[in-house]
This record gives C-alpha cells, structure tokens and sequence, in this order.
C-alpha cells in the first residue's frame, strides 16, 4: 500500500495538533505539572492520549503542519492545551495565598519549604493547606473531569478555532479571584488573630509591667492551630465551589456549556 505526501502529511497532523492540546495541559494542570510527576510520564499520557483522540477528530483544515498556517494553528493548540489546566492552577494559587496570610498573622511567616507544585518556598502553613486542596482534588476525581473535557473540545472547539475576545476578559477575571477566594478562605482565622494581637496591643499598652508581648507569640501560635482545626472542614466545603466555577469556566472556554 502506498502513501502520498499529502495522505502523510494528514496523517501527522491527526496527530501532532491533538497532541499540542494535551500535552501542554499537563504541563499547566495541577498535580501533573509538578516536578514529582516525571516529565517521560507526561509524554507517555499525551502521546496515548492522542492517539485515542485521532479518530474522533473531525475535519481538520488542509494545511502543512510547517506552513505559516500550521504554525498557526498550532500555537492556538498550544493557548487552549495551556489556558485549560492554568484555570484550575489558579484554584491551587489562591489557596497558597491563604496559607500565606494565615502563616504571617500566626508568625509563622518564616518558616517555609519547597513547594512541589512550582519549586517555590512557601510557608508550612500554605503546604499544609495545598495537600488538603490537592487530596480534595483527586478524591473528587478533578484531574480525570479535566481530561475528559479536553477530550471533548476536539468536537466542540475543533482544531483550527480558537477563543474570542469575551473568552479572554472571561479569563482574565478568573485570575482576579486569587484575592478574592484567597482573603474568602482565610479570612476566619485572619481576623481572629488580629483580633487577639489587637487585645495583646490594648492590654500591653494598658499595664506595661505585664510584658504582653513576651507571651504573645506562643499565645498566637497555639491559637492559629486551633483557629486552623476549626476552620479547615469549612474551608474544605468552599473548595468545590471554587473548583465548580473553574469547570464551568472551562466548559464555557471550550464550547462545551
């Protein structure tokens, strides 16, 4: 059996177009973009992705893949692929904001280590929170819904379209909930610590001779942990919300709501 040029050119393109998609949304999309997932597991999961979507695809535009065209449409491909999982990275970035504020209002501001998710240092606190949200994540299946929407763009965005202008303010307003989600999950314990520091202010300033602030810290600390055990089955309740406005939004980026 012989094959054209063009026959094989086609061919490629059934091919490397899906697979811009996917792969660059696992390079975006939590968990698998950390640097504890290896990059070979990645190929693998792209490349078999793929190839299971080639025969779904529907009509793709007649272009070579290195023409000025191709090129085209393979960066749209890559915007999508990356667009995607960077809306649910979001999620996972407000909740590193609300770790933060959490760890310096208990003076735990200092302590850090590496986050996996970036390679950043983050305080404990925040890491403590971000195993939650990536526990919660799994446990709900987050990562598998993400997929299989992606999957389904093929028909509902096909390669070759690309977002509007709406779907880009849509986008850049989601990046705008970092503060808001963030403040919103760790506003409880917040402004209870910064009303027990106001007290230790109000009592030190009151009775000097107490020395308030030579028993604030370990006051505060404990207080902050408890704060946290308190407040973390709440903050586990929000989350979904968060990650359900992220999926809509997908679903509305993709054409597929």
């Amino acid at each position: 059996m012989n094959f054209t040029e063009v026959q094989l050119l086609n061919s490629m393109a059934m091919f490397v177009f899906p697979l811009m998609r996917i792969s660059t949304m696992f390079v975006s999309m939590p968990v698998f973009s950390t640097h504890t997932i290896p990059a070979q597991i990645r190929v693998i999961l792209s490349g078999a992705l793929a190839f299971i979507v080639m025969p779904l695809l529907p009509q793709l535009p007649q272009v070579e893949i290195m023409s000025y065209e191709g090129i085209m449409i393979g960066i749209q491909q890559v915007a999508i692929g990356l667009t995607t999982g960077f809306i649910l990275q979001m999620v996972f970035a407000a909740v590193i904001f609300a770790g933060q504020g959490i760890a310096y209002g208990m003076g735990l501001g200092f302590a850090s280590m590496v986050d996996p998710q970036n390679g950043q240092q983050v305080p404990v606190v925040a890491q403590i929170y971000m195993m939650l949200t990536t526990l919660l994540f799994l446990s709900l299946d987050g990562h598998l819904l993400l997929i299989k929407l992606l999957i389904d763009s093929f028909t509902s965005l096909p390669i070759g379209q690309i977002f509007d202008l709406n779907d880009v303010w849509a986008i850049i307003t989601w990046g705008g909930r970092i503060f808001s989600d963030g403040l919103l999950l760790s506003m409880p314990v917040i402004i209870s610590l910064l009303l027990v520091n106001v007290v230790f202010g109000v009592a030190s300033k009151s009775a000097p001779q107490l020395q308030i602030f030579s028993v604030g810290f370990p006051i505060t600390l404990m207080l902050g942990i408890l704060l946290m055990w308190i407040t973390i089955p709440d903050f586990l309740e929000l989350l979904p919300d968060i990650f359900d406005g992220g999926y809509t939004l997908i679903k509305q980026l993709l054409r597929l709501a």
